[in-house]
């Protein structure tokens, strides 16, 4: 199951996200979303879990907490085709 993670701090690095998640489970991918132009991080990324039992509970879990002083939103990420 792929997870969207929002309102990161700046600052997060995807090592510290992906300790986080680890903490619930495997992780397939750990991926920060960087500006093209500048390479700093847009305050967003994505976690693939493998499980989906786990990547259920990271989410209900993490949603709402506080990493690098900002309270980060986890939720399921929508697939790109099925905006369309």
């Amino acid at each position: 199951m792929k997870l969207l993670i929002r309102n990161l701090n700046r600052a997060t690095t995807e090592d510290q996200l992906k300790t986080l998640f680890l903490s619930y489970g495997s992780i397939q991918s750990c991926t920060l979303v960087l500006d093209k132009v500048t390479g700093a991080s847009k305050g967003f990324g994505f976690v693939e879990m493998p499980d989906n039992g786990e990547a259920k509970k990271a989410m209900k879990s993490l949603n709402g907490t506080a990493l690098d002083e900002s309270i980060i939103r986890v939720k399921k990420a929508e697939d790109k085709a099925s905006k369309e």
